[in-house]
């Protein structure tokens, strides 16, 4: 079939101008929608809608904005469980999860961010101290350029927009070709909250695309979240224009497993925090760091109990690993599985799913030595890598020695025990005994994992900036 209406431009449904794209089911391979993906001059009319937009949205008071970002929310609630199986649909996640990340986390972190900017004071007046006062003032940043990809669309999309949008910015968000077809629930949630036109606009492209809207000269930030490589072209480009930009890149997490571990505490998280949408997921802690005294052991629970998921239809609700998004990102996966098995043993999975579909059996490596590729490199995919160590001294240097900095978690041990380990860990979050994202807390990663961070005040004050008046009484 053919989808139709695929842009939101200027507060109207429109057709892209570029080629058309085939979207597919990920569990069957069929064809749900065919789209026309936006060119340069479908990003020409968006940036310049809303540029027109963000003056007038601006201007408007904070509880206003609050009123237009619960009513969103509300849609958004509303309709979270369609939303859901159509991005497990287009990307294969388990429906278990989709109707967290992609149904009722979106309309939350709206709702969170309409409550902050209640009670966010935009001017501050401080005492100067050559005497009288100066006035501080918080104002949107501008024009927005918020890319997210495949993986978690809704949930990323809305870390970007609703901040975003709390702030008095308008946004371009930019979707990926994988994922084009769940960004019509923010449209249709924006005309719902009778949202000003050009305010939000939304395009679908591919790289090449993108890559003109960051360096738009009508874009004043950009925000975006995907792989390091392409982080760092955002990068350069915004270096060079001297354009804020948020990264929210790869990451390569390390699980420290303690001597004092409670094993079966550890497996019944294990697919959450490991394995959250068959691994396609940026924090998950894919390196298993055990102590060598208990690493048999865990290399035997760990293998069993991943051997035991359900791989199925991700919207058959007992489904635990469901595709991978694609046959490009299936076929990666698996490369990186046979690459594996020259450095390190193989203990289960890691082969394809016979028939239709982009399914991969979840694998499990041991005898893994930390330089080993599979150690280092971001799989983005259902593999597990399991590493003795020798003492705490020795998994926190195995745990750092990661050009990526995103997430981590610690297993076993009493609170201050843990919390202790955790700060000397090179990342820009740990989870103790599991890892649940907290929206009021800040999002992000060091080094290779990205710059600036989301969710919490924090990622509201992404999308500000400061204006100082001298010379107030």
């Amino acid at each position: 079939m053919t989808h139709g209406d695929d842009l939101f431009v200027d507060g109207k449904w429109a057709n892209g101008t570029g080629d058309e794209h085939l979207v597919r089911d990920a569990a069957t391979d069929e064809v749900v929608a065919t789209v026309r993906l936006g060119e340069r001059g479908d990003v020409d009319r968006a940036v310049r809608a809303a540029r027109a937009a963000r003056p007038g949205w601006s201007a408007t008071s904070p509880s206003e904005r609050a009123e237009r970002l619960t009513a969103m929310a509300r849609y958004l609630k509303d309709h979270a469980r369609a939303t859901s199986e159509l991005v497990s649909r287009e990307n294969g996640m388990p429906i278990a999860l989709s109707r967290l990340a992609n149904g009722y986390a979106p309309a939350a972190i709206f709702r969170y961010y309409a409550g902050l900017i209640g009670d966010l004071a935009f001017q501050e007046l401080r005492p100067a101290l050559s005497g009288g006062r100066s006035a501080v003032e918080r104002k949107a940043v501008g024009v927005v350029a918020a890319v997210v990809p495949w993986n978690y669309p809704q949930s990323l999309a809305a870390m970007k927009l609703a901040p975003a949008l709390a702030a008095g910015c308008a946004v371009v968000l930019k979707t990926a070709p994988e994922t084009p077809l769940d960004a019509r629930v923010y449209a249709e949630a924006a005309l719902a909250a009778g949202l000003p036109p050009g305010v939000l606009n939304i395009v679908a492209a591919d790289r090449e695309v993108s890559a003109y809207l960051v360096g738009h000269p009508g874009v004043d930030k950009v925000a975006f979240t995907g792989s390091t490589a392409a982080g760092r072209a955002i990068a350069r480009t915004c270096g060079e224009l001297l354009r804020p930009v948020t990264l929210e890149l790869g990451g390569k997490s390390a699980a420290i497993l303690t001597e004092d571990l409670d094993l079966e505490v550890f497996t019944k998280k294990l697919l959450g925090v490991c394995l959250p949408n068959s691994g396609q997921t940026c924090h998950a802690s894919t390196r298993i760091l055990a102590p060598r005294a208990r690493y048999a052991e865990v290399v035997d629970r760990v293998s069993d109990v991943v051997a035991g998921y359900a791989i199925g239809h991700p919207l058959d609700p007992k489904t635990q690993i469901g595709p991978l998004a694609s046959g490009a990102q299936r076929d990666r996966v698996l490369g990186h599985i046979a690459s594996g098995r020259r450095d390190a043993r193989l203990v289960v999975g890691g082969q394809p799913v016979p028939g239709p579909g982009n399914f991969v059996r979840p694998a499990v490596f041991a005898d893994v030595a930390p330089d080993a590729a599979i150690a280092r490199e971001e799989i983005f995919g259902p593999v597990l890598c399991v590493l003795p160590y020798d003492g705490l001294d020795d998994a926190v240097a195995i745990a750092n020695d990661s050009d990526f900095g995103l997430a981590a978690t610690v297993w076993g041990g009493d609170e201050g025990d843990a919390l202790a380990l955790a700060r000397r860990l090179e990342t820009g979050t740990v989870g103790l005994n599991d890892y649940v994202i907290d929206f009021a807390a800040p999002f992000g990663g060091v080094k290779a994992s990205g710059l600036g961070r989301e969710l919490g005040p924090d990622g509201l004050d992404a999308y500000l900036v400061k204006q100082t008046v001298y010379g107030l009484a």
